[in-house]
């Protein structure tokens, strides 16, 4: 499977999905092996300043590499697994069509021809 989901919304997607209150920066490269993963920068608090105060000591036991690597895996499947409807969705009638098609029943028959081509083309897995 073509690889397109960029790995930055992976890992962002993977935080999120184990621990939703964290919050943290990366600097350069999105976290891909555990060198890159243990230079995030946690934020740990404010200042009186109300500026971020930062470490890249990670403060969240449950967010080791091994668990968020895992993760954007799963997050991956779950895209990947998504493909049909998105193949779908850039096929199927437009919004204007079937408005049309409320008022004619030529033009609904099409709507439908077509709808029934493309499940037909993408079936669900």
């Amino acid at each position: 499977m073509l690889n397109i989901f960029d790995d930055s919304i992976k890992f962002l997607k993977a935080i999120a999905n184990l621990k939703p209150s964290a919050k943290y920066v990366i600097h350069g490269d999105s976290p891909t092996t555990e060198e890159l993963f243990n230079k995030v920068e946690w934020t740990i608090g404010v200042n009186e300043n109300d500026t971020a105060i930062t470490t890249t000591d990670n403060p969240h036991p449950e967010l080791t590499w091994l668990a968020v690597s895992a993760e954007m895996e799963n997050v991956q499947t779950e895209y990947d697994a998504q493909e049909y409807a998105r193949n779908r969705k850039a096929e199927y009638p437009s919004v204007e069509e079937l408005v049309v098609a409320l008022y004619d029943s030529d033009d609904k028959a099409a709507v439908d021809e077509k709808r029934s081509a493309v499940k037909l083309k993408y079936p669900k897995p």
